[in-house]
């Protein structure tokens, strides 16, 4: 454990900063890997609203790997097809994604699925508590200081926590990043405020994402939800009866009887959240009465803002989700990266606390995730400003770390699967390849060939070879991407040292801890 602590301070492995669904994801996955952390959480309870709502399909493939899956498939539902709306009559359906087609990476899923924020959090709370991981509520952190053996995080009120490493959780104005002096690069993705509520809403069916064009005219140009799937395109301005107007959409919330309100306000210092303000623009942008609006559960306000961290890592302490990237909630992209920046960094965290790699491993959080994160916010911006298209690159199965220093190729490539890529979902006798890599170990693919003697902890998956892949040998990492391939039984011994692969998966678990 770390020294230098004093005797008030709680001393664990990790601390990570905010419990939203990057740290709670990045805390199941240390749970599961008998990884002793503590997530840390300013608010005094799980945080409301629906923020966030839509999950591209990688990021339910984490979510099966976490053990989550079954529970977000029940909280959840599909999205439904927008429909445009103008002075009280329909226009006419708008598809808000473009559909999966042939040539797509092999995944069991293939659509967005909607599950509100606040439910998605509970889910991932639930399953820590399961696996014997923990929050504490109520617990502001303010400033992390560090050593050569480890970090304190400080709190607004209460005792310090030591821990060897700290992750940085705690979203876009993040406490830690500022007091690590870690910069952010961006720009204003939109100078209009918007407004984002969860309304009960009478009279309005739940069949359709109801889109109400700015000034109630025109067609739609990709008005959606807030942080899921969808999100404001370039709604532009017209002049109405109202004068400057910004898109409106109503999206009803699968799982729950409310809706998701979003909408802008051109030249507006910024909107009112109230009851009374939602029945006001409820009342001049669409068919509706003001009063059919009968509650407001929960509401916000934001202006788009595309921003990256300078970087993701200062020593000890790294940062993940929206304390690393911030993104326009256009395309459902943010939510999204940021779990996946957990899937990404627990493993390492993992490898590096057993003593099976050495530190240098977690360099490669940074080396491979910030250049995804920079991709991602692209993409966002783009869609918008309606010059992109919410379509494959959206579902997020293509990415990838081909240029990682991890992705290792012995020899020529066997197939068209290559180090650094996402293992595709195919059929492997008669099973789902996914099914067979589940878990927190490396897997060795024999794909139509021998498989050599592998270090204790590697499970062996030996098959015929099948589409995409190629007669050869395939490691796999814990987080699902092919880390080393080639023939060379050497090359993989030497390749599984260096990281770490199987050395002591499991072994740090606390009595009664799943490990799955």
């Amino acid at each position: 454990m770390a020294t230098g602590a004093t005797p008030t301070d709680v001393v664990t492995d990790v601390v990570i900063v905010g419990a939203g669904p990057t740290g709670l994801a990045l805390g199941i996955d240390l749970a599961r890997r008998g990884v002793d952390a503590l997530v840390v959480e300013r608010g005094a309870e799980l945080a409301p609203g629906s923020r966030g709502k839509g999950f591209q399909p990688r990021t339910m493939e984490v979510f099966e790997d976490l053990g989550v899956l079954d529970a977000v498939l029940a909280a959840g539902g599909t999205y439904p097809v927008g429909m445009v709306w103008r002075d009280g009559r329909q226009l006419g359906e708008h598809r808000m994604f473009d559909p999966a087609e042939d040539g797509e990476p092999h995944s069991r899923f293939t659509v967005p699925w909607m599950v509100p924020q606040w439910r998605t959090t509970r889910i991932l709370h639930a399953r820590l508590t399961e696996l014997g991981g923990r929050v504490a509520f109520g617990r502001e952190a303010v400033t992390v200081d560090q050593d050569a053996d480890g970090v304190t995080v400080r709190f607004a009120s209460g005792a310090p926590v030591r821990a060897r490493y700290a992750v940085a959780a705690d979203g876009g104005r993040s406490v830690l990043r500022r007091a690590l002096g870690i910069g952010m690069t961006g720009e204003t993705v939109d100078p209009d405020p918007i407004l984002v509520a969860d309304v009960r809403v009478e009279g309005l069916s739940r069949e359709f994402w109801h889109l109400f064009p700015p000034g109630g005219a025109g067609e739609a140009r990709d008005p959606g939800g807030s942080g899921g799937p969808g999100g404001p395109g370039d709604p532009g301005e017209s002049e109405g009866s109202g004068g400057r107007r910004g898109f409106l959409a109503i999206c009803p919330l699968a799982g729950t009887e409310d809706f998701q309100l979003v909408a802008q306000f051109p030249g507006a210092d910024g909107p009112d959240p109230s009851l009374e303000g939602v029945r006001k623009v409820v009342g001049e942008r669409t068919h509706l009465a003001p009063e059919s609006v009968t509650a407001v559960g929960w509401s916000s306000d934001f202006r788009p803002r595309a921003a990256l961290a300078d970087r993701f890592r200062a020593g000890r302490v790294f940062l993940a989700g929206d304390a690393a990237h911030v993104h326009s909630p256009a395309g459902g992209q943010g939510l999204n990266t940021s779990v996946q920046d957990a899937y990404n960094l627990g493993w390492k965290l993992a490898a590096v606390l057993t003593g099976a790699a050495p530190e240098a491993l977690l360099d490669t959080y940074e080396e491979e995730r910030r250049p995804i994160a920079a991709h991602i916010l692209a993409l966002s911006t783009a869609i918008h400003r309606d010059q992109a298209r919410r379509g494959a690159a959206t579902r997020q199965l293509g990415l990838g770390y081909r240029e990682s220093s991890l992705a290792v190729t012995d020899g020529e490539t066997p197939g068209e699967v290559r180090a650094g890529d996402r293992v595709p979902d195919v059929q492997v006798d008669g099973a789902r390849l996914h099914a067979s890599l589940a878990g927190p170990r490396w897997t060795l693919l024999a794909m139509g060939t021998h498989a050599p003697r592998t270090p204790e902890g590697v499970r062996v998956l030996s098959c015929p070879p099948v589409e995409p892949f190629g007669t050869g040998l395939y490691l796999v990492r814990p987080d699902g991407y092919v880390g080393w391939t080639g023939a060379d039984p050497e090359g993989l011994a030497a390749y599984a040292a260096r990281v770490g692969a199987g050395a002591g998966a499991g072994k740090r678990g606390r009595p009664g801890t799943a490990t799955r």
